[in-house]
């Protein structure tokens, strides 16, 4: 009796709210939809926004700790990775990190923003990280390998409908 239940209950239409003002009009959501979960495709256009704002954060965030530390300092750490003109490569960090994170939360200039970003993001994966293993907590390559991935994901796709670059470029 309860296994028929349970099945009854599986195949039963499942209702959705579709208004929110003077009552709440129900819709039922066709099973195949729920269970491949497209109802969710009309949200389908923020995920880019998603996508750029968590990656713009993290980006803009480590560029500001490397400004904040003193461009001395990233000057060093360049240098002792052997790269030749450290003192070019120190601004040219900062910038794609701060400049690149807060045009990706903008929206603006978004897949040039990525390109860099990815280039920025092999540098530290090949130079850096690769040698210590896959574990972020390690020094591993685990976290950069993500924004890589997201990097590309923002060069390949573009900024999405909501961002400056719809407006700028229509």
């Amino acid at each position: 009796m309860m296994f028929g239940w349970y099945i009854a209950h599986l195949t039963r239409p499942v209702f959705m709210k579709k208004g929110y003002n003077k009552g709440v009009i129900l819709s039922p959501i066709p099973m195949k939809k729920l269970l491949t979960i497209s109802y969710l495709d009309c949200w389908s256009d923020y995920a880019p926004l998603v996508l750029r704002l968590a990656v713009g954060v993290i980006f803009a965030m480590h560029g500001w700790q490397k400004l904040q530390g003193g461009l001395p300092g990233v000057t060093g750490l360049i240098a002792s990775l052997g790269f030749p003109a450290p003192e070019l490569f120190a601004v040219l960090l900062i910038t794609a990190e701060l400049g690149g994170g807060i045009l990706l939360i903008l929206g603006l200039l978004t897949r040039w923003t990525a390109v860099s970003l990815v280039i920025v993001s092999l540098v530290a994966l090949f130079v850096v990280h690769l040698p210590n293993g896959f574990f972020a907590n390690t020094g591993g390559y685990e976290y950069i390998l993500m924004l890589l991935a997201a990097s590309v994901s923002l060069m390949l796709t573009g900024a999405g409908k909501w961002s400056l670059d719809r407006i700028v470029w229509k």
